[in-house]
């Protein structure tokens, strides 16, 4: 138990609760316990999960190396700082913070007391992303959908936030490229805030990624669709499957062209597969051997700055609609 690292876990809520669950029995890891500022809510999990509940944040970062923030988006910062300061690594649930102000002051604060920060965007470790990595190649197009019914737990802030930075991480990371142009649309319909969001980005390589996430759906659905020279991706991340077709060698793109084909003549079905593993629980695994030092940190706080920024390009973008479609005839 001497090598396990010391870690707790910040916040018990609905993610917060996996996250006790999870890290309480990993191995490699010494699970001190989880401080919630609700007691009764920490009172319940602590009773649910057998999981020691701390009655103060200093008292649990006394007695940790590491931490898992999971407490709601405005609160990222300052509960994220607090342990940073004293030189704790950090997992921060995304988005990493609510403004780029506070995600650069928990960046410095990193880099001066030498603490890591990951970013808790969880769709890295889908089964479905892990088998497709290998056959990406200069994507050209992207196509991603993620719908999902309204959930109160993640309405303190826009869809953008809530839902859409997952794509937007998982763009970026494909595509390899920065944004050169966006456009962005979004509607509220159940809170004050924009609640169905699309957006259109275009890179600096050339490629065109189209993000739609909605948390006004009836059942959830996550699906992306990569269009590349070599062939097509389809992935399920709700159920952690894929597929990729790819063009067969030696094709005649005249014959092609002259009569319709069946699929099967022209493009190779290959299923993808990856080893089966929750994503939550690979996550924290990548973030023990980081803060080990076993392997360097999978999604940075610098990424998830990044995600962050281009999320709130796209807020921008979305706000500057909004005037106008509110005075619109029928609004």
């Amino acid at each position: 138990m001497s090598d396990a690292t010391r870690i707790g876990v910040i916040g018990a809520g609905a993610l917060g609760y996996h996250h006790v669950r999870l890290l309480g029995t990993m191995p490699g890891v010494h699970f001190v316990g989880f401080h919630d500022a609700d007691a009764e809510r920490a009172a319940r999990v602590a009773a649910e999960l057998g999981a020691p509940a701390v009655a103060s944040l200093d008292e649990l970062l006394d007695a940790v190396e590491a931490v898992t923030v999971v407490v709601p988006t405005p609160a990222h910062h300052a509960v994220a700082r607090q342990a940073l300061e004293r030189g704790r690594h950090v997992l921060i649930e995304k988005p990493i913070a609510s403004t780029l102000a506070e995600a650069d002051d928990l960046l410095e604060i990193a880099r001066r007391t030498g603490a890591i920060i990951q970013t808790g965007h969880v769709e890295r470790f889908n089964r479905a992303i892990r088998a497709a990595l290998p056959f990406i190649a200069a994507p050209l197009f992207v196509e991603s959908d993620r719908l999902a019914p309204f959930n109160p737990r993640g309405a303190d802030v826009a869809v953008v936030l809530d839902l859409m930075i997952h794509d937007i991480d998982l763009v970026r990371t494909l595509v390899g490229s920065a944004v050169r142009t966006l456009d962005a649309a979004g509607v509220p319909v159940l809170t004050g805030s924009v609640d169905i969001a699309n957006a259109r980005l275009t890179f600096e390589s050339g490629a065109v990624a189209n993000i739609t996430a909605s948390r006004v759906s009836r059942e959830r659905f996550r699906k992306l669709r990569i269009f590349q020279r070599s062939g097509y991706l389809s992935l399920d991340l709700a159920l952690g499957t894929g597929e990729f077709y790819r063009m067969r060698g030696g094709l005649d793109a005249i014959a092609l062209a002259a009569a319709p084909r069946r699929l099967e003549e022209f493009m190779e079905r290959i299923p993808l597969d990856a080893p089966d593993g929750e994503p939550l629980r690979l996550e924290f695994e990548s973030f023990v051997e980081a803060v080990q030092g076993r392997h360097p940190v999978l999604v940075s706080g610098e990424d998830g700055r990044a995600a962050l920024a281009l999320a709130l390009r796209i807020m921008t973008e979305i706000e500057r609609s909004l005037p106008a479609l509110a005075a619109s005839p029928g609004a």
